[in-house]
């Protein structure tokens, strides 16, 4: 009767464990994935405004 508890136990949670797993892995590859696009963007955009910068310096003072 015990070994029957136990593997009953262990059966019941282990897909929740490995669904949570997965889950977590998921989540973490998408925050990840979405930190580096914000990044990447945030880099071009500076690049651009870099850019832009003298052209609109010298429309200014003209």
């Amino acid at each position: 009767m015990p070994q029957e508890f136990w593997s009953n136990a262990i059966f019941s949670v282990v897909p929740t464990v490995a669904v949570g797993l997965i889950f977590w892995f998921v989540m973490a590859a998408i925050m990840r994935s979405d930190r580096t696009e914000r990044n990447s963007y945030a880099k071009i955009e500076a690049e651009e405004r870099a850019k832009v910068a003298p052209r609109v310096d010298s429309t200014i003072q003209s």
